[in-house]
């Protein structure tokens, strides 16, 4: 059995509620988006690690916090040099991670383009179902990659498809307002 370093969690203030993350000496294991209530995202990394500790941010991610927060003030922010513990993570997953990190804010691609760029079109299923299971969101946009026809998709975290186009919204992405006309 693998031995896993000790994990630690903190969590901060955001525009739009409490967010989290979770870490190790390798780099980041989990991020959870802002919630309202600070315990919820307290009370799930204690379930996901029952072993973390809460701690203050290290110095070495005083950067990706300030940019999740800015973020979801509206802002652009650079969160590719978020360092990721990937050791967890499936190789195909790792690859579909990479290429949503490389979706500047503001854009999106649809699964089947990150299939795409992957090798095979037919993929599209698994990138959507490896998202779904993205330890890290905000910091691995999964948000950004978006259903064909410009349809939001699905997004597995709290609030379901409408914190995913709340995302967009606030980074400007044209497909949160194309999704608005759709809407029924």
């Amino acid at each position: 059995m693998t031995q896993f370093a000790p994990i630690r969690f903190a969590l901060f203030d955001t525009a739009i509620g409490t967010a989290g993350v979770a870490w190790n000496d390798v780099g980041l294991v989990a991020c959870h988006l802002p919630e309202r209530d600070a315990e919820n995202n307290r009370r799930s990394f204690l379930r996901r690690f029952p072993e973390a500790t809460e701690a203050e941010v290290p110095d070495r991610l005083a950067a990706t916090v300030a940019g999740v927060r800015a973020l979801l003030r509206g802002e652009k922010a650079d969160l590719t040099a978020a360092p990721l513990d990937l050791s967890r993570t499936p190789e195909f997953h790792a690859k579909v991670y990479e290429i949503a990190r490389a979706i500047p804010p503001g854009e999106t691609l649809t699964y089947g383009q990150v299939a795409e760029t992957l090798g095979d079109k037919l993929l599209a299923r698994d990138v959507g179902a490896a998202l779904g299971k993205n330890p890290w969101p905000i910091v691995v946009p999964c948000h950004r990659v978006t259903a064909a026809g410009g349809k939001p998709g699905g997004f597995s975290a709290r609030g379901g498809v409408n914190t995913k186009l709340r995302l967009l919204a606030i980074e400007g992405a044209a497909a949160a307002a194309q999704a608005d006309l759709f809407a029924s």
